[in-house]
């Protein structure tokens, strides 16, 4: 029977029915809208330095210890900037790296070896590549931008008993090193509470966990702790935050590459 032809109390029953539907959102719709809210609360920082330890972890458990600096750039219509220069040890002293993130397109990426005395420009083709022997990928450094992947939301769970989104995240890049990223947000600030990453043959290559997260500037969100296991190599790498400091008045001039040549 058409709608029309409904009286009374049936038909405010009936429109009841289908409003749910008129509504409702796709799992890409929700993965999508759950990523612009976990970028929205995270905009306007503009611009961040920060202090890192960097622990690389063998299979056998053994330990070597970096010390790094970073500072990052906001950018209002791309991706962010960063620089980030290794102080110790020795033998890494004055390496440097230079990232410009783009939410289109491929980003651009810089390291300079000191021992070299020259700069080598990170190919699109070897983002996949470890840095600095770490666990982390050249493609894993970039700013996150919402054009960067394909969205599916999967489930609501738990984590450590914080409840989260997870959301399944698609690569557009070809170059990606992975199929896609399993991403959970908590519900209360849609922190980065975990990622799993799944490799080119589909298969659960690491896990990447956020901890002790600080609030500053009363809105933004920084974790004080990131831990990353290879599943595959037993191999792990753990990034200690210190020192995030905000508003220090950099510009793009100390994002380019003659910065990095300078960055000691």
């Amino acid at each position: 029977m058409p709608l029309r032809m409904i009286p009374g109390i049936f038909l405010a029953l009936a429109l009841l029915a289908v409003q749910p539907l008129l509504h409702a959102e796709t799992a890409e719709q929700k993965g999508r809208a759950i990523a612009a809210e976990s970028i929205a609360r995270d905009s306007g920082w503009g611009d961040m330095e920060a202090d890192m330890q960097m622990i690389l972890r063998n299979q056998q458990g053994e330990e070597s210890l970096r010390e790094i600096r970073m500072q990052s750039l906001e950018q209002a219509n791309d991706g962010d900037k960063s620089l980030t220069v290794f102080d110790k040890p020795l033998d890494v002293n004055g390496t440097a790296f230079l990232s410009f993130s783009h939410a289109l397109g491929a980003d651009d990426q810089w390291l300079y070896l000191p021992a070299l005395k020259r700069v080598k420009r990170i190919s699109s083709r070897n983002k996949s590549g470890p840095f600095m022997g770490s666990e982390f990928a050249y493609e894993d450094l970039s700013s996150f931008e919402i054009e960067k992947y394909n969205y599916k939301y999967l489930r609501d769970e738990q984590i450590s008993g914080v409840d989260c989104f997870v959301v399944e995240q698609y690569p557009v890049d070809k170059n990606s090193g992975y199929t896609r990223r399993v991403v959970w947000n908590d519900k209360a600030e849609y922190r980065v509470q975990r990622i799993e990453f799944y490799d080119r043959k589909n298969s659960l290559l690491k896990t990447l966990d956020y901890s002790g997260y600080r609030q500053y500037l009363g809105k933004y969100w920084r974790p004080d702790r990131m831990d990353v296991v290879n599943h595959q190599t037993g191999k792990s790498t753990e990034l200690r935050w210190t020192n995030y400091r905000f508003g220090n008045g950099l510009s793009d001039a100390d994002f380019n590459k003659n910065s990095l040549k300078r960055a000691r």
